[in-house]
């Protein structure tokens, strides 16, 4: 580990521009490190954020294809929505770039180009998969087939998302085509391959050794594994018709691999803020006394911490990461998330649904944070943790505090008298918070560092539960001025430690407070006169508002008409059963009936009696509906009822007939229906 760095160089994973941002995104990767880089300023660190839209690769060309448009349109509908959706989210980058941009191009055309020249690289002529009917090599998304490893039939040319194995297109069982669904054939075509086992001593140095004691155990975990399992040469070039050209001879209609430019992407962008910041990119990237963190999910551990480290070394000016402190997967009510099931809690329909209440979705990603392990994001807990603790605790407190100093002192704060053992153990403890939260978040814990900001605001409603100010007031009423004033520098305190957690609160309570100057993070910790007697503090306003049952009900009934919706587009058919001929089909007597009177069965949860109305005679059929139907939800129901099926006794009661019936897309049994007007009892159906 780096200490005492001179500057720090923050990366966020690249969003492709294939799709919105959901919920998933933010746990796994943008708000830790907008948490991380606000708490950095605080400190008054030198700091760089970076991110952009990765636009490049396979993900594009597919979204392009799937909606008839060009790859062009995709990203800058995408690239659009999703700047947006950070800005309204308050994620603070310094710079937000795109890797369609100019300066990406030459910067990853340029990397690509000093390792060619060093001869970095193996050429070599392989045999890759090849749609003859629509003429193209097949990049790994668009292979779908059968996975050596477990079996599962819908595994990608790259990695099987069932059992989490990283493939080759030619490894797959039954490799389809996914553009024109034919078998693709082999076909020699010449790439350049980064030779990852060249760098397999310096990555175990680096590493297995340098960083077993620092890195999160779930990333230290994967990597060893990734090394352990012996490293092999990895493809940095594709026969693709979108990203940036090979830039050498004999490499025409080739580009460059996804998975090589789009890391280089953190570098153009910090170019692309160097040049309008007038500052100087270099130290950023190739000064040692600089901390560099990339913050990502844990499916782009393997490219952050064993490809790009390999790419940075192999290029020899850049320093390597100090830390890659990668998040687990984050699901949804029970199962993951997935953008192209639409089994997702889009940021920007979240944002218009919860117009101002970034800060709640903050916190609730926040509190439930996949840090080591995989976690479950729920509506109900969502909900909880807004009413139970950011109303209930933190909105209670503040609002108590400005509250009572404007009833008391016409919101001035008073100049306290002699403090009481109780004051000083209070204000000890406050200075106290700033350290602590501290050694979280520079540990990578922001769970736990959200916890403690949220002990300080415990530590204020408990000081004015014991206190009780609104009572001493009646009796002691300087003792109560130096009362609210302690409460008035925890509330000060927490316009600074929520920050990095809850910023759109943070400036909500600095303005409640009419805090001009920010006040220092360690400023906290050094003086207890963070706001000092005779300072105006404006009125209450709510930091938070409850949300209620129906507004989560609401969002609930969203998720499962997706469901709904998933299950009968993916639902299949039942096979077709054996070929019979027009003469068994005549044997049947389909007639259109109605429902006259139907009970239960006694003793029987499954089966109703029916008295059905056929047009040719009222006779009764015993149905096993009784679980899906009331019977008094279906007298005078239109049927289809099959009358001359032989009579069958069922628990003493002759069934002299059948209903049809079928499913819908929940698996609920529906009546195959003759509800047109004017279709009497007694047609035949035929």
């Amino acid at each position: 580990m780096l200490q005492n760095p001179e500057r720090y160089t923050i990366t966020a994973a690249l969003p492709y521009t294939n799709g919105p941002i959901h919920i998933g995104h933010l746990a796994g990767v943008y708000v830790p490190s907008d948490i991380y880089s606000r708490y950095l300023r605080l400190q008054g660190r030198d700091v760089l954020f970076v991110c952009g839209s990765d636009e490049h690769g396979v993900a594009i060309s597919m979204k392009a294809k799937k909606e008839g448009i060009t790859p062009q349109e995709v990203i800058d509908k995408y690239d659009g929505i999703i700047r947006k959706s950070f800005s309204d989210f308050g994620i603070a980058f310094d710079n937000y770039s795109r890797t369609s941009a100019q300066i990406h191009h030459e910067t990853a055309s340029e990397f690509f180009k000093k390792l060619y020249d060093k001869g970095d690289f193996i050429e070599e002529v392989t045999e890759q998969l090849y749609d003859a009917k629509a003429d193209q090599f097949l990049a790994d998304r668009f292979v779908i087939g059968t996975c050596p490893k477990c079996g599962n039939e819908e595994a990608y040319g790259d990695q099987c998302e069932k059992c989490g194995s990283t493939l080759n297109a030619t490894d797959l069982i039954n490799p389809k085509s996914t553009i024109t669904g034919e078998t693709p054939i082999l076909k020699s075509t010449k790439h350049w391959f980064l030779p990852l086992d060249r760098y397999d001593a310096f990555l175990r140095e680096w590493i297995l050794e340098g960083h077993k004691n620092d890195w999160k155990p779930n990333v230290y975990g994967q990597v060893k594994s990734w090394i352990d399992g012996g490293l092999e040469p990895r493809a940095v070039t594709r026969d693709l018709d979108w990203g940036i050209d090979v830039p050498v001879e004999g490499a025409e209609g080739k580009k460059l691999y996804v998975w090589f430019d789009a890391p280089i992407g953190y570098i153009s962008s910090t170019k692309e803020w160097a040049a309008r910041e007038g500052k100087d990119w270099e130290p950023y990237w190739k000064d040692e006394k600089t901390k560099l963190v990339h913050f990502i999910g844990k499916d782009n551990i393997v490219f952050h911490c064993v490809i790009f480290p390999a790419m940075l070394k192999a290029e020899g000016s850049y320093i390597l990461p100090d830390n890659v402190p990668a998040n687990e997967f984050l699901n949804l009510e029970g199962n993951k998330l997935s953008t192209s099931k639409n089994w997702a809690v889009w940021l920007h329909e979240y944002l218009e649904e919860f117009p101002n209440q970034q800060d709640v979705l903050r916190y609730a990603l926040t509190s439930n944070a996949p840090e080591t392990k995989d976690n479950d994001f729920t509506w109900k807990d969502f909900q909880a943790r807004n009413n139970n603790e950011l109303v209930a605790i933190f909105g209670n407190f503040i609002n108590r505090v400005v509250v009572l100093t404007n009833k008391y002192y016409e919101g001035i704060v008073p100049a306290p008298n002699e403090f009481s053992e109780v004051d000083e153990a209070t204000l000890t403890e406050l200075k106290a918070y700033p350290a602590v939260i501290s050694s979280s978040v520079e540990r990578y814990r922001f769970r736990e560092a959200l916890g403690e900001m949220m002990n300080v605001a415990r530590l204020g409603n408990k000081y004015l539960a014991d206190e009780e100010p609104w009572k001493m007031v009646k009796t002691d009423s300087e003792r109560v001025k130096t009362q609210m004033y302690v409460a008035l520098q925890i509330a000060a305190a927490l316009s600074v430690l929520c920050e990095p957690f809850l910023p759109f609160t943070a400036a909500k309570l600095t303005r409640i407070l009419k805090i001009e100057d920010k006040l220092n993070w360690n400023a906290i910790a050094e003086t207890s006169d963070l706001l000092p007697a005779n300072h105006q503090i404006g009125q209450a306003e709510l930091l938070f508002s409850k949300i209620e049952d129906e507004e989560i009900q609401k969002q609930i009934d969203k998720l499962e008409a997706t469901k709904t919706a998933n299950s009968a587009e993916n639902k299949k058919a039942e096979p077709q059963k054996d070929l019979i001929q027009f003469e068994d089909f005549a044997k049947m007597d389909l007639r259109v009936g109605t429902i006259l009177e139907a009970e239960k069965m006694p003793k029987a949860n499954k089966l109703l009696i029916l008295k059905v109305d056929t047009g040719i005679d009222v006779r009764t059929i015993v149905s096993g509906i009784a679980e899906s139907f009331k019977p008094v939800d279906i007298i005078g129901k239109r049927v289809t009822v099959l009358v001359n099926l032989a009579p069958r006794n069922l628990r003493g009661v002759e069934s002299q007939g059948m209903i049809l019936m079928t499913n819908n897309a929940e698996g609920k049994l529906v009546f195959v229906n003759p509800d047109a007007d004017g279709v009497g009892n007694g047609e035949t159906i035929n």
